[in-house]
């Protein structure tokens, strides 16, 4: 079995093209997934995912990091984890 980690949206974009990009974090904020995907195909995006641990990538920017980590602090007070956002 593959071992998993909650993560939590924070961020969302969309780009001029209909593409939207998500980034999914770990509570410290240290480690991140970046998802791409059409928004015309829409989908629901939900507040967290459970996420491999072979597809997270370190954070290497502190600022970053710290930024992160304050945005799934603020996510996580208001959402539960399936609530769609």
């Amino acid at each position: 079995m593959t071992e998993t980690t909650r993560c939590w949206l924070v961020e969302r974009e969309y780009d001029d093209r209909g593409v939207l990009r998500l980034v999914y974090a770990t509570p410290d904020g240290s480690r991140s997934l970046r998802r791409e995907r059409s928004a015309a195909l829409g989908g629901e995006v939900t507040a967290a995912e459970e996420v491999r641990e072979d597809r997270l990538r370190p954070v290497e920017d502190e600022g970053l990091r710290e930024r992160y980590a304050t945005e799934v602090e603020r996510v996580r007070a208001r959402h539960d984890p399936d609530d769609p956002i």
